[in-house]
């Protein structure tokens, strides 16, 4: 798949949008790669499943099936709150409280091994202009990309198409009618009406982020939430 374009996906707000813009027949003809990273966190499950689902929503023409890699991070994070253990960061939190050191360095590490290995020389990732943190840096991802195309003997581009975007404006590039089959919870709970799948709890950092996101875009906010607090954020 010389030709081809992999994105690092999680079903998330922000890679939805960017995997669906990318794969929309005006964008380009390449196929494209969403690859997925398990790292073992407490809400991982809830969100693979929205993002297999949000996969069959699109040209399957164009995006081909999800690849599914894993990190484990329980050795390095220990009793960490995104294992599962401790309060998990609420609405009220800052967005230091879900900071997690060397995420993005984890999160991109095996993606891009894998595209060197299939002949993929670019992996999208779907970082904004607001991104707080030092590993969503240009400078981050120049050199890492840099330091594994030397490891891989290949050339490996990192692509930011949201870079100078706000997620205002992301969420704009959206189409509404899917926006709500995104997942972006840190504690999934169970669907009553149907246990086998999850919701969002409305009480975590990123459900206020979630509903932020959809009061500032001026879009309805049909997320299920089990719990709502304050109104638009």
């Amino acid at each position: 798949m010389p030709s081809a374009t992999a994105i690092l996906f999680s079903g998330g707000l922000d890679s939805s949008i960017l995997l669906d813009v990318l794969s929309r027949p005006n964008v380009e003809t390449a196929p494209i790669v969403p690859i997925y990273v398990d790292c073992g966190s407490a809400w991982q499950r809830a969100e693979r499943a929205a993002a297999r689902r949000f996969i069959t929503l699109l040209d399957g023409t164009r995006v081909l099936p999800l690849v599914e890699l894993t990190m484990p991070t329980d050795d390095l994070y220990g009793d960490h709150w995104s294992l599962g253990v401790g309060a998990i960061p609420d609405a009220e939190s800052p967005d230091e409280a879900v900071y997690l050191p060397g995420r993005n360095a984890l999160l991109a590490v095996k993606p891009l091994v894998w595209c060197g290995l299939h002949g993929i020389g670019r992996l999208a990732l779907a970082t904004l202009a607001s991104n707080p943190f030092a590993d969503a840096r240009t400078d981050f991802f120049t050199s890492f990309s840099q330091a594994l195309s030397i490891a891989m003997a290949v050339d490996l581009e990192i692509m930011r198409p949201f870079a100078g975007c706000s997620k205002t404006d992301v969420m704009r590039q959206g189409r509404p009618e899917l926006l709500h089959e995104t997942f972006s919870c840190i504690d999934p709970q169970p669907d009553a009406a149907e246990p086998a799948r999850f919701i969002h709890c409305g009480a975590c950092n990123k459900c206020a982020e979630r509903r932020q996101a959809f009061h500032a875009a001026g879009i309805a906010d049909q997320t299920p939430y089990r719990t709502v607090r304050g109104e638009g954020c």
